[in-house]
């Protein structure tokens, strides 16, 4: 096994040095440059690498476009109206494939909510809907037979199903006592696992046995557990991700007839999160990891593919590689580069040429030399767990005593914050500021143990790890003390405000923006109240009374805010209603201390998608920051 990352070990160290002044002054970059959409957010290879996918974002939307590889001639595009965004493409087919379409109210929307799928030709032709209505995953293309795919439907129970890519008809092939669930099948189709829930939050592991469902391990959410991730071309043997105790997930080979495990990559600092398949499906060839800076482990080094990928991933060693596919007979692969300045452009390799050829830039007006870098970072927590996060400098000033942005991500169990281009960081780090993105208890990637340390601690020692990463940034000298502000989304703007709750005296200011403040009014009227599976999260994750979950809400110690308070939302909001925002203005105005600053966009949902509706919001939030820490040389 071979480790190899995006910089060199020596690199790492002298970045988290933190250098006192940076090569380049990064001049005052237009804040349209920031927020408008990336010319493209997503490219997709046909099996043959004769034809790509483009997927671009236009306005509320995000449109397909097909062309061919040879002579980049567009074949067709397809759109589907107002809101709707193409998440995803799966080739069925060597010209072939299936679109999955989300509506999405809200720029934090999860991809492929209420989602449906479209089949359809490269060149436009034979477009039909699958599914009328219902979601299907796709198990198993079989490259064997190009006219059907299986596919699983996880709600209300768990189906597998051999679905007609050209007519839409399903024909059942097997279930599982599972809601919702989804399938694991060999190389010849034939059902082997089962991995899901049964309408709460424990997931279950079923082995196929003489054609019963025999149940090989449980796990309450948050815990240790043993997830079959996919089997070998034989059905000989199965790849697992296992974890005892909540660690970050060991990789193993498991043998199907003996159960015997063969420990592929040990456990890591967090969870992987990608597998890179060999062109032939046979075997997992290396995992991803995002410890700090993303990086691969390979399984097996001595594969031809490997080392076409190692070499691929060498050719850029200050930058991030991250694989889309190969083709089926291993010549052409599709790749991107990235990094914390750059947001990223997409190549196609040719293994007999030995050639790379650029396809697309993502956002080509961004200049990455103006970009601010993140460096990893960790700290110790006041009662010693390590908490990983990023810390963004601005360019050009000395990395001392600077105005600090707290900035927690949405979430919050699951999502983490990675490294890689940031258009709000990189706004708020030109406009000055230094910006603190901590990777709290009950963030995911790190193990299961370490999200359950976050439930039921939402406003406590999830909290507690933002404030002791502000003192770390003070005590390092990064950060001015004086001159702190807590700024975040949905469970970030919850975060903002309860931190100046938790501690009235470190902040001069917070920015909620769809954030929730009443944790009671978020178990009513939220969408993920609306299902029988969110209600059991809400359940697990929440102080189990009324009078903790009070405590835990901004809404309900308004005493103890200090600062002046700016409070972003969506009127169309349904993960976070709107009636968060207006219980809190409510409650602030009741004591006398109404909100400096509100938005409320009335036709925006869980995040802003609206160009013109981002460019006022953080135009004001520039004003509102520079009003309350003080001008810097680019927020005068």
């Amino acid at each position: 096994m071979i480790r190899i990352s995006v910089k060199s070990l020596a690199a790492v160290l002298l970045g988290l040095l933190l250098p006192l002044v940076t090569a380049i002054a990064a001049p005052r970059i237009p804040i349209g440059d920031f927020f408008k959409d990336p010319e493209f957010t997503g490219v997709s290879m046909s099996p043959t690498g004769e034809y790509i996918t483009v997927a671009t974002p236009v306005n509320n939307r995000t449109v397909l476009a097909s062309f061919r590889v040879a002579d980049m001639k567009k074949m067709a595009g397809w759109e589907f109206g107002d809101r709707s965004h193409v998440d995803r493409v799966v080739w069925v087919g060597d010209d072939r494939f299936i679109m999955y379409v989300s509506y999405k109210e809200g720029r934090y929307d999860l991809e492929g909510q209420g989602g449906v799928a479209f089949a359809a030709n490269v060149d436009g032709s034979q477009r039909i809907e699958i599914g009328n209505g219902i979601y299907y995953n796709i198990v198993d293309t079989t490259p064997d037979d190009p006219k059907t795919i299986l596919v699983e439907r996880s709600a209300p129970d768990a189906f597998l199903s051999k679905l007609n890519v050209y007519t839409g008809n399903v024909v059942p092939v097997a279930t599982a006592p599972l809601r919702p669930g989804r399938f694991l099948v060999d190389g010849s189709q034939n059902v082997r696992f089962a991995v899901g829930n049964k309408d709460g939050t424990r997931t279950y592991t079923l082995k196929r046995e003489n054609g019963t469902w025999k149940e090989i391990a449980s796990s309450e959410m948050g815990e240790g557990a043993a997830t079959p991730v996919r089997l070998t071309a034989d059905g000989q043997h199965a790849y697992f991700l296992i974890s005892d105790k909540g660690e970050p997930d060991r990789v193993v080979l498991r043998n199907m007839a003996d159960g015997k495990d063969e420990v592929l990559i040990p456990s890591q600092t967090v969870d992987p999160d990608g597998f890179v398949r060999s062109a032939d499906r046979k075997e997992i060839l290396m995992a991803h990891y995002s410890d700090g800076l993303p990086e691969y482990k390979f399984i097996n080094k001595n594969h031809p593919e490997s080392k076409t990928y190692a070499s691929l991933i060498n050719s850029f060693p200050d930058k991030a590689v991250s694989f889309g596919g190969i083709s089926r007979d291993g010549r052409r692969v599709l790749f991107t580069t990235y990094s914390d300045t750059d947001p990223g452009s997409y190549y196609l390799f040719d293994r007999d040429t030995g050639k790379a050829t650029f396809l697309l830039s993502s956002m080509e007006w961004i200049r990455p030399e103006t970009m601010a870098e993140s460096t990893p970072i960790s700290y110790k927590a006041r009662d010693g767990e390590i908490i990983h996060g990023y810390l963004t400098m601005p360019r050009g000033v000395e990395h001392r005593n600077l105005p600090l942005i707290m900035h927690p991500h949405g979430g919050p169990h699951g999502p983490r914050d990675n490294w890689g281009f940031d258009p709000e960081v990189q706004y708020l780090a030109n406009l000055g500021y230094a910006v603190l993105q901590p990777n709290f208890r009950g963030s995911g990637g790190y193990g299961n143990a370490f999200e359950r340390k976050g439930y039921r601690q939402w406003g406590l020692k999830m909290i507690d790890d933002m404030t002791d990463g502000v003192r770390w940034a003070v005590a390092q000298g990064f950060a001015d003390p004086k001159r702190v502000c807590s700024y975040g989304a949905s469970y970030g703007g919850y975060a903002a405000l309860q931190s100046v709750v938790r501690e009235p005296d470190m902040y001069k200011c917070a920015i909620g923006y769809v954030g929730v403040y009443n944790m009671d009014l978020w178990l009513q009227d939220s969408d993920v109240a609306d299902r029988k599976a969110g209600r059991a999260y809400q359940r697990r994750v929440f102080p189990e009374d009324r009078a903790s979950r009070n405590a835990q809400s901004a809404g309900y110690n308004i005493d103890r805010i200090k600062v002046p308070v700016m409070l972003v939302h969506g009127f169309e909001d349904k993960r976070v209603p709107v009636s968060q925002y207006e219980f809190l203005k409510k409650e602030l105005e009741k004591a006398g201390k109404p909100a400096e600053v509100t938005i409320v966009e009335r036709k925006e949902g869980h995040g802003f998608y609206a160009y013109d509706a981002q460019i006022n919001l953080y135009t004001k939030m520039a004003a509102f920051l520079r009003k309350h820490l003080g001008a810097t040389a680019s927020n005068p």
